[in-house]
């Protein structure tokens, strides 16, 4: 985008590898669009003529075709008028970047997922996948620095562009840089499981940024640690300064959108739904989650809670139902293929072990279905959070929005939410199967006017920073450095 096209203290770009836009191939060879939604796409929406062009990556081979055909831009009439350059980067590049590196290597380390007596192991498998990582940013970087008008600002997301704003800034040192960590942070002690010379590389990919942001403090902090640490940095407060250049750190806790979640959990489609489960279930009380079978969400060890939960408090026998949702997540990838197998078998062993005359304790769902998961929501008397590590964790803010009764809320204190919501929430270590069961039992029991004086405030909490307030936010404090 030229100078010319916009001002260049209002243009903003946007790096992420998932864009606003996906695409399916059909049988002819015609293209079907699908237009995502989330807070960059509302974020922008919102800038409107300021908007300048969204960077990310062919996903697929929809994406992939997209791309080629398209050029160096999407066609608006598919993306909402938004500007949008898909990156037709090479499949095998893509997939030691994003499989190989992002999420099997930089989320292990933030999510505390390595089994250290057997892994990782950085040898020879890593080098060259960490150089396709390499490419990849590089990718974005000249993207962008292609893209940007003299003095844009760049919002550049996620673990998987690292590297990119210290690339950009190498390329374009006009231009006001920031970076967002969706994920948590790792302490130094964990984050040095990484080569030596990686841990340094993804640091000062971040640094290159004006302004690195995070969902909380704690993941915020444990970045500032992992510079002095890692690098001898500096650091004063939140900011991080090495050789003699400093990079502010922010906190922008995402939460949710109560207008979208109020208007959509109430259409047709989901009283269907509801009314299916409410069948299901009967008049039980209910227990629920809804995650992606993604391991740090911990949804093997909440099957073990709720099955101590029916051990220790035989009184909820026949009286509760857990409805799980757990929707397939990364099944490219062996070990999340065999964790969701594992699910399935645990909660299968719950119900043989405990079902009776037409009660099946746990209703698991592993079809992913946006509307049934609402309905769930509605129905909820007790939400269950418990993931190992979460950068925040936006079921936990967005169920009590839409529950009809109000519902009280077991939260994980490693989820980034508790940051927020842990006043009203009843916070439990995940790894402790037996506390976990006495919370859940803590929750059933709670009267329902405590419930929904809990959920309300719980409500409040989780809608005080929409997705587009939390894009803008970020956009903000951006510009004012």
């Amino acid at each position: 985008m030229s100078a010319e096209a916009t001002s260049h203290t209002d243009q903003v770009l946007v790096a992420s590898n998932r864009g606003p836009v996906s695409y399916g191939i059909a049988e002819d060879g015609s293209l079907t669009a699908k237009r995502g939604g989330g807070g960059l796409v509302s974020g922008l929406s919102a800038l409107g003529t300021a908007a300048g062009t969204w960077v990310c990556a062919a996903l697929g081979d929809g994406d992939r075709e997209a791309a080629r055909r398209a050029g160096p831009r999407l066609d608006p009439a598919d993306t909402g008028g938004q500007a949008v350059r898909m990156l037709d980067i090479p499949a095998g590049t893509f997939d030691a970047a994003y499989n190989g590196v992002a999420n099997s290597v930089l989320w292990f380390v933030h999510h505390l997922l390595y089994q250290t007596p057997l892994e990782p192991v950085f040898d020879t498998g890593f080098e060259e996948q960490w150089a396709a990582y390499e490419t990849y940013n590089r990718a974005f970087a000249d993207a962008l620095a292609d893209e940007a008008a003299p003095g844009a600002a760049v919002l550049v997301q996620d673990y998987h562009l690292s590297l990119v704003p210290g690339l950009l800034r190498e390329r374009r040192p006009d231009l006001r840089i920031g970076h967002f960590s969706h994920t948590p942070w790792a302490p130094p002690e964990l984050y040095a499981v990484l080569p030596d010379a990686i841990a340094r590389q993804v640091l000062l990919g971040i640094l290159g940024a004006d302004r690195a942001a995070f969902l909380t403090h704690r993941w915020a902090r444990a970045f500032a640690d992992c510079c002095a640490a890692v690098l001898g940095a500096e650091v004063d407060g939140l900011s991080v300064t090495y050789e003699g250049r400093t990079t502010r750190l922010g906190v922008h806790g995402l939460g949710a959108d109560a207008d979208f979640l109020r208007e959509r959990a109430f259409r047709p489609d989901v009283d269907e739904r509801l009314a299916a489960l409410r069948e299901e279930v009967g008049d039980r009380r209910t227990i629920v989650r809804v995650d992606r079978t993604e391991l740090s969400k911990n949804i093997v060890r909440g099957l073990y809670a709720y099955r101590r939960l029916l051990t220790d408090r035989p009184q909820w026998r026949g009286r509760v139902t857990h409805v799980a949702f757990a929707y397939p997540s990364r099944q490219d990838l062996a070990v999340y293929r065999e964790y969701t197998a594992e699910v399935s078998r645990v909660a299968d062993e719950i119900n043989a072990a405990f079902g009776a005359d037409g009660w099946t304790p746990v209703v698991l769902h592993v079809k992913d279905d946006f509307a049934r998961s609402l309905a769930a929501y509605r129905m909820a008397d007790v939400a269950f959070v418990n993931p190992i590590r979460d950068g925040m964790n936006l079921v936990a803010k967005e169920i009590p929005v839409v529950s009809e009764r109000g519902c009280a809320l077991v939260l994980s204190r490693e989820a980034g939410a508790a940051a927020e919501l842990g006043e009203d929430a009843l916070l439990v270590n995940p790894y402790d199967i037996a506390a976990t069961a006495e919370a859940l039992h803590l929750a059933l029991s709670m009267p329902p006017d405590e419930r929904a004086q809990r959920s309300k405030r719980l409500a409040a909490t989780a809608t005080a920073l929409p997705p587009q307030a939390w894009f803008l936010d970020q956009l903000t404090a951006l510009r004012e450095i």
